[in-house]
């Protein structure tokens, strides 16, 4: 039985990067002569396999609520942590078979979604967990698990071992519709070439569909994290901020480098983040919405998450902060659940 860590195959395999993927934030679109910024852990992805990780440990990994969000499902009765390799696999496929339903309920969508990257955050650190929970799921949904799993650690690795001290100083706002960035994904790809599924990774990875308001620490902004030197050559006069905007300058950035043709795709994801890590992470978002378009509603509804030196920290939409917020005096007053 194959590991989840074995490489997809997929257009990226072409530079022999091996696969990864999940959703970081804040990563920012490199300018064409500036280094590329690491992220944040502000999604779903964790460490490259951890050789100590323990397939019998049932202890989770922390995850700590910043702040109730009202209106939405109660996660905490609805969605966990699953404590084993079966609870994840059992987890997974439920979840899965609800975001594959057009006719799921909102609310149930909204549930399976962020039980899904609940269970791949936790299976981001135990590799050791591997084989069982493939051999738990459906053999239809593996390629599946193994590319978001592969992501989260991949996105884990790129942030590497500097966990954060504090909470960021971000706003954390709903996205747009759904249906709406589906058709700004869909109109960069017909003007310019480049797969709607990339675009809506991109989206994904730099500020959870654009939940995240804040700038990075390389002046990144915007819902697909422009440089402004960049964004004054490629946004054309348009609103960094607008998701239609941004979407289409991504479109056009990435075609300008190559990136409508499959075989320089890979180079124009480089060239939007100086990363392999990055490439591998976000192709193979965009190949997990290729091979299911349903993916892309799982997606949409993932939390924005901060890993810190204290765990995981969830930001619902309510967060905001002007400065940067010490990660225990946060825990001291908003107590995990």
């Amino acid at each position: 039985m194959p590991t989840l860590a074995r490489v997809v195959r997929g257009r990226v395999a072409r530079w022999a990067l091996g696969v990864a993927v999940a959703a970081a934030a804040l990563t920012g679109c490199t300018d064409p002569d500036g280094a590329a910024t690491q992220p944040p852990d502000a999604s779903g992805a964790d460490a490259s396999p951890i050789p100590n990780a323990d397939a019998t440990d049932a202890s989770p990994s922390p995850t700590v609520e910043a702040a109730p969000e009202t209106g939405e499902p109660d996660r905490i009765a609805a969605v966990r942590r699953p404590d084993t390799a079966r609870e994840a696999a059992r987890r997974l496929t439920w979840a899965q078979r609800v975001i594959d339903d057009p006719s799921a309920p909102p609310r149930a969508l909204v549930r399976a979604a962020r039980q899904q990257q609940l269970v791949y955050r936790e299976l981001g650190t135990r590799s050791r967990w591997d084989t069982a929970v493939l051999a738990g799921v459906p053999a239809a949904l593996r390629p599946q698990v193994r590319a978001n799993v592969a992501s989260r650690r991949e996105f884990r690795a790129l942030h590497g071992n500097d966990l954060a001290d504090t909470l960021p100083a971000w706003r954390i706002v709903a996205p747009a519709p759904a249906e709406e960035l589906l058709r700004y994904y869909r109109r960069g790809e017909q003007s310019y070439g480049i797969g709607w599924e990339y675009l809506a990774a991109i989206n994904l990875v730099e500020t959870a569909m654009g939940r995240i308001r804040g700038t990075s620490v390389a002046g990144a902004q915007g819902p697909m994290q422009f440089l402004p030197s960049t964004w004054a050559k490629w946004g054309r006069g348009g609103d960094i901020e607008d998701p239609r905007d941004a979407i289409q300058a991504a479109a056009r950035y990435l075609a300008h480098d190559g990136g409508a043709r499959p075989e320089r795709l890979a180079g124009a994801l480089f060239r939007y983040n100086n990363s392999l890590h990055y490439v591998r992470g976000v192709t193979h978002l965009a190949e997990v919405m290729e091979h299911d378009p349903r993916a892309f509603y799982g997606y949409y509804h993932w939390d924005v998450y901060y890993l810190t030196s204290q765990g995981d920290v969830r930001l619902p939409v309510g967060y905001e902060r002007k400065r940067p917020v010490p990660v225990e005096r946060w825990l001291a007053r908003h107590h995990q659940r």
